[in-house]
């Protein structure tokens, strides 16, 4: 599904005699159909800039970006995206915002409205169609969210750090509730988290990156068979995995490099 191919990444200094930020250096790894995978690391580490470099919004200095074998390194319109607020339009309706990604793509008006009132009831959201996003939760605004960058037709879902500003009842909430829609629908997806207990509980495989510039720690496979639940937090191998991860994290601090 993708694959990144030695992708490096650096930003001119800010001051005149400052010697180029090196961001992303010699990144490669792949994310196969229907996988979920995400990237975990210190803040300031890259992660933004890599989904930018996906998404065709920076052009990597090196390297390249391929979805389903076609080269897109600095194309835009080939991933789904998810930010970390909904950024959904405040002038229309919940409906109306997921219409228009639809329509965007081309599908004919009526059976765009037809596919976001069925998919609105499919997630609980149904007697909100006609609300603006201000009259909804924030959990309830990233769901809206979600559902708008799920019916897109891209296959590769970008997920960044969309559960951060949520608190951490509705965080939770909104977890089981992806894991329930993802399992019907099990599109690639990379996620980017600064929670190792998200990563845990969501993916197929965790990447962990070192602080900028960004390089691969590891790759961990996640071992936990499908569906999932919260109970995995009490679980011994889960607990353990999770110390591991966070044991890098430490690392890079001890090191100087946070």
């Amino acid at each position: 599904m993708l694959d990144i191919s030695r992708l490096s990444k650096a930003f001119p200094g800010q001051q005149k005699n400052e010697p180029d930020k090196l961001v992303l250096n010699q990144l490669s790894f792949q994310v196969m159909d229907g996988e979920f995978v995400s990237i975990v690391g210190p803040s300031g580490s890259g992660k933004s800039t890599l989904f930018e470099v996906i998404g065709g919004l920076q052009k990597p200095d090196e390297g390249d970006v391929y979805i389903k074998g076609v080269r897109t390194t600095g194309l835009r319109g080939q991933i789904a995206y998810m930010p970390q607020q909904p950024a959904l339009l405040p002038w229309r309706t919940v409906s109306g915002n997921i219409e228009l990604a639809l329509t965007v793509n081309k599908m004919p008006k009526h059976k765009a409205k037809q596919m976001a009132l069925e998919w609105l009831q499919r997630i609980g959201l149904d007697q909100y169609a006609k609300a603006y996003p201000y009259m909804l939760s924030g959990g309830m605004q990233q769901r809206v969210s979600f559902l708008r960058a799920l019916l897109s037709p891209q296959p590769l879902m970008l997920l960044d750090e969309p559960f951060g500003a949520l608190d951490a009842l509705t965080r939770m909430e909104m977890q089981q509730w992806l894991l329930s829609i993802w399992e019907q629908n099990r599109r690639s997806v990379l996620f980017v988290t600064h929670s190792i207990e998200e990563a845990l509980l969501l993916s197929d495989r965790i990447i962990v990156l070192s602080s900028r510039p960004a390089q691969i720690i590891e790759e961990i496979p996640v071992p936990f068979s499908r569906p999932r639940s919260n109970v995995l937090w009490t679980d011994q191998e889960f607990n353990a995995l999770k110390g591991r991860i966070y044991a890098y994290m430490q690392q890079e601090k001890g090191a100087g490099k946070i």
